[in-house]
């Protein structure tokens, strides 16, 4: 896989991010990697962010990563959830114009608050096919519009995380309509240390099937 740093507008912003290329015949799926909360240190370098990036790679998608703004090298300033919803639909209208990437067959995962700041935005928008959540902090974000949502779905969520617990997962979950799969994985908690490989091969696996 070949990285290619790249920078997409949102507004009057730039945005930066990168994208994974596999050594094939494009275009390809493409899976876009939302980083966790801006304010305590997510960014697109996080070590879940990359290993999924990686195993993406790996199932010969396209894994498109980016800063939220004000992270890194993207411009502007945190703005509490609504800015970076529109992040988000740049980062979708950036890859369905990317040549590489087949516009009929891209999907989306956040971790954390990349999943409470996207999935709200993308249960809906029929540019993303699949929909993919890891360790959604539940009681801070607002996630019922999945309840409404019949596109493939992946909800991961550690048997110790600290932000969601463990019955308010399965019951989130048992409450979403199909096509859907959900899985909390024993040991790990919301941060995923020494679980990443694991984590990131049922996302890339669930991407693979699902695009």
């Amino acid at each position: 896989m070949i990285t290619r740093k790249v920078k997409f507008p949102c507004g009057e912003l730039f945005l930066e991010g990168i994208l994974g290329i596999p050594e094939d015949t494009e275009p390809f799926p493409a899976v876009i990697v939302c980083h966790p909360h801006p304010l305590f240190g997510g960014s697109m370098n996080n070590n879940v962010v990359v290993s999924v990036f990686e195993a993406l790679g790996r199932k010969s998608l396209i894994p498109f990563r980016f800063n939220f703004r004000g992270v890194g090298k993207s411009q502007g300033e945190f703005s509490h959830g609504i800015g970076e919803q529109e992040d988000v639909r740049a980062a979708i209208s950036f890859a369905t114009s990317a040549k590489e990437i087949d516009s009929q067959r891209i999907g989306l995962v956040g971790y954390s608050a990349g999943a409470g700041f996207a999935l709200p935005v993308c249960f809906n928008d029929e540019r993303v096919r699949a929909l993919a959540a890891i360790s959604p902090p539940l009681a801070m974000f607002d996630f019922q519009p999945l309840r409404d949502c019949f596109k493939p779905k992946l909800l991961l969520s550690g048997s110790e995380d600290n932000f969601t617990p463990l019955p308010q997962f399965i019951e989130f979950c048992q409450s979403l309509p199909e096509p859907k799969k959900w899985e909390s994985i024993e040991g790990a908690d919301h941060f995923w240390w020494e679980y990443e490989s694991t984590i990131a091969a049922k996302v890339a696996a669930f991407f693979d099937e699902a695009l």
